[in-house]
């Protein structure tokens, strides 16, 4: 009974107020889908894929599922991105795909700065015989809400090199209600706003040290800081931790299985108590590139 009362205050709490993007924990290999600028920056058509299972054991926790590509367009300096993200919570489900445009300007000998914006269709449905209503009349809950039809545009400029980056971004600029029928609101979307930067550092010959960090600011939401360490040892394994602030802390592991696939995947305790109603998140990853031989990098990027 506790779990289910946790549970429906959860799920009110976030249809009351905003309606938050998709959360990640292994978002330096996810950056299409917070920052358009990103696109074509790893030089190859690069092809992701990622399952989020949030919260598991707990009544209507999030899953995520996300599969994008990005890859410059032929010797031109502009990138290409695509991305689908899947989003369920409850009786809620969000589809959104997204198109991204970037162009860059080389600084000088190591570094580029990138421009990207970004145009999306996000669908949303609710489906109330999910829902345990108290008031089974109430005309608010009679009828299902079924592709709900909000547009969107973003922007976002990226400066990077081989072994640096940083980030701003909005990619959803515009504040709209999926759904209001004046007397409540069952989702808001309202403004993100990312900063990321993370640099490498070669500690030896064999040896790479990555740390990051993402900050996300959203009106009427607490500030949201992921900072995360990762390990890079033999350009094959990938080991680190990573903390969300007051939220949770995360493993993450990774492996380069050959010169064009990678998997990656990471485990988030709880620090809150919600940890007492659930068994942690689970993230997988895969990444597949279509790498141009005769233009390959010697060094494989880290992000």
């Amino acid at each position: 009974m506790k779990k289910i009362i946790v549970t429906i205050s959860l799920l009110t709490s976030l249809f009351a107020t905003a309606q938050q993007d998709a959360q990640y924990t292994q978002y330096m290999y996810n950056t299409i889908n917070v920052n358009p600028a990103y696109a074509g920056s790893r030089g190859a058509l690069s092809v992701f894929g990622l399952h989020r299972s949030q919260w598991v054991g707990m009544d209507g926790a999030p899953t995520t599922n996300t599969i994008s590509l990005n890859t410059p367009l032929g010797e031109s300096r502009l990138g290409l991105g695509v991305s689908l993200v899947s989003d369920k919570i409850g009786p809620t489900k969000e589809n959104n795909t997204s198109v991204d445009l970037s162009y860059y300007i080389p600084l000088n000998e190591r570094y580029k700065l990138s421009f990207g914006v970004k145009g999306s269709l996000n669908f949303l449905d609710v489906d109330y015989s999910k829902l345990n209503i108290y008031d089974p009349s109430d005309p608010n809950f009679q009828n299902n809400i079924e592709n709900k039809l909000s547009p969107n545009f973003g922007a976002g400029i990226y400066v990077h090199s081989d072994k640096s980056y940083i980030g701003l971004s909005v990619p959803h600029m515009l504040q709209t209600k999926h759904y209001d029928d004046n007397t409540y609101s069952v989702a808001n979307e309202r403004m993100h706003m990312y900063l990321m930067a993370g640099h490498v550092f070669d500690l030896n010959y064999d040896l790479q040290f990555k740390p990051a960090a993402l900050v996300k600011y959203v009106n009427g939401s607490p500030l949201q800081v992921d900072v995360s360490a990762n390990f890079w040892l033999y350009e094959k394994l990938t080991l680190g931790v990573a903390y969300r602030w007051d939220a949770s802390v995360s493993g993450l592991a990774g492996f380069q299985i050959s010169d064009q696939l990678f998997i990656g995947y990471a485990y988030d305790a709880e620090t809150t108590r919600l940890a007492n109603y659930n068994s942690g998140s689970h993230e997988i990853f895969l990444r597949f590139e279509f790498l141009n031989y005769a233009k390959k990098v010697i060094t494989p990027r880290f992000f």
